[in-house]
C-alpha cells in the first residue's frame, strides 16, 4: 500500500504532523520501535494513578494555538508546577524566590532584603567565570549555590561542577515575589486521564504499527511513501558515519506504596549528594488524587548514556553542536526525508515547542 507520508515515531512531533496531515485528506503510517505510542510522555495507569513512566511531564506554553489545539483533544486540569527541593532535612520552594530566599536567610523579608545578600555573595567572582560553579555564583552567591545547585547539577551531569563548563548556566532565575509556580507561562496544566489519552485522541483513525523498527526495513519503508517524517536520533539516520552524538540518559525506580501520600508534592527535588537520586516524582499529585489507597512513586537517577538506553538530554557543548550541525548538512540536502523533534534536530524541546515546531513545519509542506 502506498503512503503520502511515513511518520517515523509516535511522540508529539510525529502525532501532531500525522494529525494535521489526516485532517488534509493525506494517507498517513505512523510507526514506533517501541510497544507504546506518546514517545517520553506516555503514562499508565497503576492503582488507578496515571504514573508518568518517562519523568514528570507538565505541560506549559504561551503559544494560545498550541494550547487550544492540544484542548480540543482532551481537557487539561489546572496543575501549576510547584517543586520543592530538599538538602538533608531542610525543605526549599523553587524556582529561587523570596521563600525561598527568607529561608536561607533570617534577616530576609522584603526583595531589597534578598538583593543585599545575592549582591554582597556574588562579588566572590571578580573575573570571567571558567568553569560552571564560578558562573553560578556570579549569578546567585554561594549560599543559593550549595544548597540548591551544586549538588543536584553534579548528580544530573556526573562531574564536579568545577569541571563542567561555564555556559551550562547562562542564567538562573531570580524571582523576587513570594509566588512557587514554577513556570511564567499563561496556560499551565496536564491532561486528565494522562498523556497517553491525548495522543490517542490525535492518532484516532490514523494507522499506527508499534514494535516496528525503522531501519529493519529502512528500504522498504522508504518505498512505502512519497515522503518520510523522520523523529529518530540525527546520527543513527547516517548509521553513524560521522559519529556518535552524544546524550545524558535516566534510571527511574518506581514503587507502589501502601499509603495515601507519600511527600505532599508531584515533585521534590533532592539537592545534596546524601541520596543518589536528584528527584522524587508522586505521580497521584499531578490529578489532585488524594483518595486513592496507595500512591506511586518514582525515584529519578541521572545516569551515563549506554547503548540500549533511552536518549533524554541532548549534549550540547561546542563537539558535540558541531558535529551535529555536520549531520543536519546532510539532513538538509534530503529531498525526501523531514526531519524533526528533540533528537532528530539534536534540540531540548519543551512539548509546546515541539508541537509549534510541528506547525511550522506543516506551513512549510504548503
Amino acid at each position: 500500500m502506498k503512503y503520502d507520508y511515513l511518520i517515523v515515531g509516535a511522540g508529539l512531533f510525529g502525532a501532531t504532523m500525522a494529525e494535521r496531515l489526516n485532517k488534509e485528506g493525506k494517507k498517513v503510517l505512523v510507526i514506533d520501535k517501541r510497544d507504546h505510542i506518546a514517545g517520553n510522555v506516555y503514562t499508565e495507569e497503576v492503582e488507578g494513578i496515571n504514573v508518568h513512566k518517562y519523568g514528570a511531564h507538565i505541560f506549559h506554553t504561551d503559544y494560545k494555538d498550541v494550547w487550544n489545539y492540544v484542548n480540543s483533544f482532551v481537557e487539561f486540569n489546572r496543575y501549576t508546577n510547584s517543586p520543592i527541593a530538599r538538602i538533608g532535612n531542610e525543605v526549599y520552594n523553587m524556582p529561587f524566590n523570596m521563600n525561598t530566599f527568607s529561608k536561607i536567610w533570617d534577616d530576609v523579608f522584603t526583595p531589597e532584603d534578598a538583593l543585599r545578600h545575592i549582591d554582597e555573595e556574588k562579588k566572590e567572582i571578580d573575573h570571567e567565570p571558567t568553569n560552571l560553579e564560578e558562573q553560578a555564583i556570579s549569578l546567585v552567591g554561594r549560599s543559593i549555590y550549595e544548597k540548591l545547585i551544586k549538588g543536584y547539577t553534579e548528580k544530573q551531569w556526573n562531574r564536579p561542577c568545577t569541571e563542567l563548563p561555564a555556559f551550562i548556566i547562562k542564567r538562573l532565575p531570580v524571582r523576587l515575589t513570594y509566588d512557587n509556580n514554577y513556570f511564567n507561562d499563561r496556560y499551565q496544566g496536564v491532561p486528565i486521564g494522562g498523556y497517553t489519552k491525548l495522543v490517542e485522541e490525535m492518532l484516532k483513525g490514523i494507522e499506527v504499527r508499534l514494535n516496528t523498527n525503522y531501519f529493519d526495513n529502512k528500504e522498504e519503508f522508504d518505498s512505502m511513501a512519497d515522503k518520510i517524517i523522520y523523529t529518530g536520533a540525527l546520527d543513527e539516520f547516517y548509521d553513524y558515519k560521522l559519529g556518535k552524538l552524544e546524550y545524558r540518559s535516566l534510571k527511574f525506580d518506581t514503587k507502589i506504596l501502601d499509603k495515601q501520600n507519600y511527600q505532599g508534592n508531584a515533585v521534590v527535588n533532592y539537592t545534596g549528594h546524601e541520596v543518589d537520586y536528584t528527584r522524587v516524582i508522586e505521580h497521584k499529585h499531578f490529578e489532585f488524587d488524594v483518595t486513592s489507597p496507595k500512591t506511586v512513586v518514582t525515584f529519578e537517577y541521572p545516569s551515563d548514556y549506554e547503548e540500549g538506553m533511552e536518549k533524554y538530554y541532548t549534549v550540547n557543548d561546542d563537539k558535540n553542536n558541531a558535529l551535529a550541525e555536520k549531520y543536519r548538512e546532510l539532513a538538509s540536502k534530503e529531498e525526501k526525508v523531514i526531519f524533526g523533534g528533540r533528537l532528530a534536530e539534536y534540540k531540548y524541546y519543551d512539548m509546546d515547542d515541539v508541537i509549534k515546531a510541528a506547525f511550522d513545519r506543516l506551513e512549510e509542506l504548503k
